[in-house]
């Protein structure tokens, strides 16, 4: 008869970078619960258009902003910069059923999961590349998945 922890004793060590990927997504997908999601500072120059979600109170984004973001940050992280571009000139956000107001939430959560993974990708000294930055988006959306927030 097996003992409790023979199932300790079967089961496969898990690569760390694969535990490493794990762990960020699930880190993302908690900052991700709030809205807006945490950003350390704004700089003006670059980010200023972003500056009223974090000063005015604004609801939380419909699910499908955070997809359509997470689509954009694929696009973005596997070079795909004419469907990107395609994407914001012929706002096909709108034909996903987005509102022309989610055109700044869903650039604001598409610019900060890019962010998210290039400082990844530079806290590791690319160990983490964009191909295991695609993985830890894909993990990323998996636990989304699980645990989708309802509507405000």
């Amino acid at each position: 008869m097996a003992s409790r922890w023979d199932y300790l004793f079967e089961t496969k060590p898990v690569p760390m970078m694969d535990h490493l990927l794990e762990e960020v997504a699930k880190l993302l997908a908690k900052d991700l619960r709030q809205w807006p999601p945490p950003v350390q500072e704004i700089d003006l120059d670059t980010g200023g258009q972003f500056a009223p979600l974090f000063t005015e109170p604004t609801p939380r984004p419909a699910e499908a902003v955070y997809e359509e973001a997470l689509r954009l940050s694929r696009w973005e992280l596997e070079r795909e910069l004419e469907a990107y571009d395609d994407y914001m000139r012929n706002k096909r956000y709108l034909e996903r059923g987005l509102a022309p107001t989610d055109r700044l939430p869903l650039l604001l959560l598409n610019r900060w999961v890019v962010d998210q993974m290039l400082g990844l990708g530079e806290a590791t000294e690319g160990r983490v590349n964009r191909r295991l930055m695609l993985r830890c988006l894909e993990r990323l959306e998996a636990h989304r998945r699980r645990v989708i927030i309802p509507p405000a």
